[in-house]
């Protein structure tokens, strides 16, 4: 191709890019969990919804490893799951999730050996109750479960913060449409990616490449045309990790993280791309496990703060999709909560989705008993319900 012509190419994506940003706006009006959109008369997601139990929406509200489901595995470190390589569906599984349904499963790199194994496990997976959708971190350079996989044969990237660093949003595009069209071919539903996070601290040692850029102004456009290639590709995008994961020194898969940012600071920086995906349109906003005490006005992790999600991502920014917790069998959770204490909270909180509770049986009991005891109401679990089934529509 001539020079001319990827000019002409890299100038018809950005005025793609700057349509979509501008009709997703137009769009996009402020809704809440305390005052939620009125739902439309003979709407097929309000029909389904008035014929689930509560065990069917809450059920929805749980994307789960399959190891959730095998309530024989019992482990303490992310290692310990990684020799077990869970790859198919047993009679264990089956019968606790004949009362436990679920939303959403994630796979992990040990829980998929190689094409022919993951072309059976995936209709498997997807047969379970509760109709669940196919989920993965396939980020691309280090968190690429598939792609750093050598069974696998499919275009590896060094990482988002080499594509940032090229300055030209179509490489984000052709990355996320790549990734999106493998993830597509193998039966997924959803990608956890990209991270929206802008790397600030050069002393944080888990997001630094996974970002596109210091500086946000870069990494905007890259998130939107990234999740632009995905959507194309028929995958669903989720940026990460709000508020802003960029910031801070530890990680918070092994414990308690925090930033002194206050919510001034992050509106200058890490805010800049989250509102950059919202106003594309984007269906899933992941949160952070991160403390924000100068946000929050106390020491809480920000999956458990309303006002971290309720106050600033649906009122102030008015983001109205589907809010999904980092996982929450991460040690900033784990080390500071019950599995009963953390999931209840995280959804007084605001959160749509439980991602990777440690215990499912526990986790979704712990909600049963909260609306059962008033703590919850059903009206809050059909808001999150209604969201996720809305998506599965779409």
């Amino acid at each position: 191709m001539s020079q001319d012509s990827d000019m002409i190419k890299k100038s018809l994506l950005w005025i793609v890019a700057i349509l979509i940003s501008c009709g997703a706006s137009l769009f996009t009006s402020c809704s809440n969990d305390d005052n939620p959109v009125s739902p439309t008369p003979g709407d097929a997601v309000e029909e389904q919804l008035q014929k689930m139990t509560l065990r069917e929406k809450v059920g929805q509200m749980f994307f789960v490893r399959p190891e959730c489901l095998d309530t024989t595995i019992h482990w303490k470190e992310y290692a310990d799951l990684m020799p077990l390589e869970l790859q198919e569906v047993n009679d264990c599984m089956k019968g606790i999730n004949e009362k436990y349904p679920v939303g959403g499963i994630i796979l992990y790199a040990w829980n998929m050996k190689d094409e022919t194994q993951l072309g059976q496990f995936l209709p498997q997976l997807k047969a379970l109750n509760g109709k669940p959708l196919m989920c993965i971190d396939e980020e691309g350079g280090r968190v690429a479960r598939i792609a750093n996989n050598e069974n696998f044969h499919v275009k590896k990237y060094e990482s988002m913060g080499a594509i940032g660093a090229t300055g030209d949003p179509a490489n984000a595009y052709e990355c996320g449409n790549t990734i999106g069209t493998y993830l597509k071919y193998y039966g997924f539903d959803i990608d956890f990616a990209p991270v929206a996070d802008v790397n600030t601290n050069p002393e944080n040692i888990i997001i630094g490449p996974r970002a596109f850029s210091d500086d946000p102004a870069v990494a905007a456009p890259m998130v939107t045309n990234y999740l632009q290639g995905l959507k194309d590709a028929g995958i669903i995008g989720c940026i990460k990790h709000f508020p802003g994961h960029g910031d801070v020194k530890n990680d918070t898969h092994y414990g308690y993280a925090q930033t002194q940012k206050t919510w001034a600071e992050m509106l200058d920086c890490e805010i800049i791309t989250f509102r950059a995906g919202i106003q594309w349109g984007c269906q899933l906003i992941m949160t952070a496990h991160i403390s924000a005490p100068n946000v929050i006005g106390e020491d809480i992790p920000s999956t458990m703060s309303s006002v971290i999600l309720q106050d600033k991502l649906r009122r102030e920014l008015g983001y109205q999709n589907i809010i999904v917790t980092d996982a929450m069998d991460m040690g900033a959770i784990t080390q500071q909560y019950t599995i009963e204490e953390a999931t209840v909270g995280c959804i007084q909180a605001g959160a749509d989705i439980v991602l990777c509770p440690k215990d499912l049986v526990k986790a979704f009991d712990a909600v049963i008993d909260a609306v059962e005891n008033g703590t919850i109401t059903e009206e809050r679990i059909n808001q999150s319900a209604r969201r996720i089934l809305r998506l599965k529509i779409k």
